[in-house]
């Protein structure tokens, strides 16, 4: 099951101008550059010791175990090339909005007299802005995966299943057993 978190994640990843470093010495060395050079917090941050940390940055060695390469990969791309991740989000916010593609069971509450039978379906809108600077920042402030999945429907809902005020006042749609969500800028 996908996570609303993540696809904003990846969705910023996207506006990157540089590959991420590939080697784990390329890793490791940009991470102790990031840390003000410091060796030790680098290793309590992955769980290994100091001297291993610096048999990396010296390439003594060159092939992690999978464990210390997911942590590796997952730390260097959180902290990659932060004024574009800013900028892409501000844009995003601001003037460009942000496409959702997901596949989820939409669930609804609405008037008496109408279906409110969850279905699954495959939505992909464009966003306005307003609606992604919601989920950006309440991403950035430590929202739960849940509060995120109800900000999304909230939107969703607003845009597709009201048209913006357009039809189906008082209609509210919630998030259930989403199978997939991927965001693009």
């Amino acid at each position: 099951m996908d996570r609303v978190g993540e696809g904003l994640d990846r969705a910023v990843q996207g506006a990157f101008t540089r590959p991420v470093p590939k080697s784990a010495g390329a890793q490791v060395r940009y991470l102790v550059k990031q840390h003000q050079g410091s060796t030790r917090r680098v290793a309590e941050l992955l769980g290994v010791t100091q001297r291993t940390v610096e048999r990396y940055v010296k390439n003594r060695i060159r092939r992690p175990r999978p464990e210390l390469a997911a942590r590796l990969e997952r730390e260097v791309r959180s902290r990659w090339q932060p004024q574009v991740r800013a900028r892409a989000k501000r844009t995003a916010a601001t003037s460009g909005g942000i496409v959702i593609d997901t596949r989820a069971r939409f669930g609804f509450t609405a008037a008496p007299g109408t279906t409110d039978d969850a279905r699954l379906r495959h939505v992909t809108l464009a966003l306005p802005p307003s609606h992604a600077a919601r989920l950006f920042t309440a991403q950035e402030s430590g929202a739960t995966e849940d509060e995120l999945r109800r900000i999304a429907a909230e939107a969703l809902g607003e845009v597709y299943f009201r048209d913006s005020g357009r039809r189906a006042q008082g209609l509210e749609v919630e998030f259930t057993d989403l199978e997939h969500v991927e965001f693009d800028l």
